[in-house]
């Protein structure tokens, strides 16, 4: 029997990589979260440890991959419906850099704020409020709308 373990997935948000966890253990599978208390405690730190991992014997990955395609079939709680709509409609799109599918929607990092934005942020003695949002590959670090 294969013991090994692999990291199954990563996650840039810990409360994500919990609710997956926790739907994984209720049907039976043995996982765990590494690189958690990091993330939870110094959200800065995320990018650097590359999120929180997602930790799964290999012999189990294709049950796993069944079991979370059905529940994105299902749709339920979707964005829509609670209103916290974050990402685009549109499926999500791949990096043109690298061609990885570890992409999320977010603030920009290299970008962040807009020229006005910054303006009257100096003529105000304020920080900016209205940040710039575009796609991350968080593989190679590349950033596009």
């Amino acid at each position: 029997m294969n013991d090994r373990t692999i990291v199954y997935s990563t996650y840039y948000n810990p409360i994500e990589a919990n609710i997956i966890k926790a739907k994984l253990e209720d049907s039976g599978f043995a996982c765990f979260l590494a690189d958690e208390n990091v993330a939870t405690l110094n959200p800065l730190y995320n990018q650097a440890i590359g999120g929180v991992k997602l930790i799964v014997f290999e012999r189990d990955v294709e049950a796993i991959n069944n079991l979370l395609a059905e529940d994105n079939s299902l749709n339920i709680g979707s964005a829509d419906e609670t209103g916290d709509n974050e990402e685009p409609a549109e499926e999500q799109p791949d990096c043109p850099k690298c061609g990885s599918k570890n992409v999320g929607y977010g603030m920009a990092t290299d970008k962040k704020y807009s020229l006005w934005a910054t303006i009257l942020a100096f003529l105000t003695f304020t920080t900016p409020i209205k940040a710039n949002k575009c796609y991350h590959c968080y593989n190679c670090g590349y950033e596009f709308k």
